[in-house]
């Protein structure tokens, strides 16, 4: 049995040692496009560490602030050279206490067969599913704008309000991409691969924005993957294709950039979406699943 230990925040020594978890586990599970730690690392809620021997070898995460459906949000990973000794057992239960009746929702990147497991010795059902689909580089249609609508980039200190008003009109019912906040998209500024010019916002005569597209590129390893990271549009100018337009702009602008594949993450409920998405050729790649009583 691992011994587990909770606590408010990390460390800086204890973050690089959770880096280093999480790289084996990514690499073993052959995650592409997710070689990036995740940011709850730094996150508010509270961390559980898993050590054998003094030897980190495991690690979960509960955010407790919770999803907009009020629903705690656990994390849990294991290092591959620790896998069936029962540390992923031991984490997800303690998830489960430091949840209590609050209904938690907890995370299986690539639906993991070790986690579906789990997940079924507890007790715990699948409750969501985000579907991963990529695209391979190939033609991209040519946008259809209507009238009066045209695109540009994304300009730092001008747009987050406007980008995070239509981003919350557009998402209200997703339980996490509607909550993002102005403060949240600042920070993302900051990171790295934030990038302005792969941020197409569709505008009107005035300047009002009606839509936008976020991509992303992951540097790799095993080769570097674009992403379409968000497309969002106002409820008022849905129905025009708009969505679609922003698309293939966003796909076009990274194959530009030299990448020979697109992902995105797509609700599997999300019918229209995903139809977008599979006419433009992108085909269901694996899932991320939530585990929820």
């Amino acid at each position: 049995m691992a011994e587990l230990t909770g606590r408010d925040r990390l460390t800086a020594v204890e973050v690089d040692e959770v880096a280093g978890v999480f790289e084996a586990a990514r690499l073993a599970d052959e995650r592409t496009g997710a070689g990036e730690l995740p940011s709850f690392v730094a996150r508010p809620g509270t961390h559980v560490l898993a050590e054998d021997n003094g030897r980190l070898v495991g690690y979960a995460h509960l955010d407790t602030d919770g999803d907009s459906n009020g629903h705690p949000v656990g994390e849990a990973l294991v290092h591959p050279a620790a896998r069936n000794r029962g540390v992923g057992t031991q984490l997800v239960q303690e998830l489960l206490r430091l949840a209590g009746d609050r209904e938690p929702r907890l995370w299986s990147h690539g639906n993991h067969p070790a986690a579906a497991a789990i997940a079924a010795r507890l007790g715990l059902t699948k409750v969501r599913e985000m579907r991963r689909m990529r695209w391979m580089a190939g033609d991209v249609p040519q946008p259809q704008l209507r009238e009066g609508v045209r695109i540009r980039t994304f300009v730092p200190g001008q747009d987050e309000a406007a980008v995070i008003a239509v981003n919350h009109r557009a998402f209200s019912w997703h339980p996490e991409q509607g909550a993002l906040t102005v403060e949240e998209l600042l920070a993302t500024e900051r990171e790295s691969w934030f990038d302005p010019a792969g941020f197409f916002l569709a505008v009107d005569a005035a300047d009002r924005l009606l839509g936008f597209h976020w991509t992303k590129i992951h540097p790799g390893p095993p080769e570097a993957i674009g992403e379409v990271y968000v497309v969002g549009v106002d409820p008022d100018a849905q129905g025009g294709g708009l969505g679609k337009a922003l698309t293939v702009i966003g796909m076009e602008h990274l194959r530009a950039a030299g990448l020979r594949s697109v992902m995105l993450y797509v609700e599997s409920d999300n019918a229209p979406a995903v139809a977008v998405y599979s006419k433009l050729g992108f085909t269901v790649w694996d899932a991320d699943v939530q585990y929820g009583h």
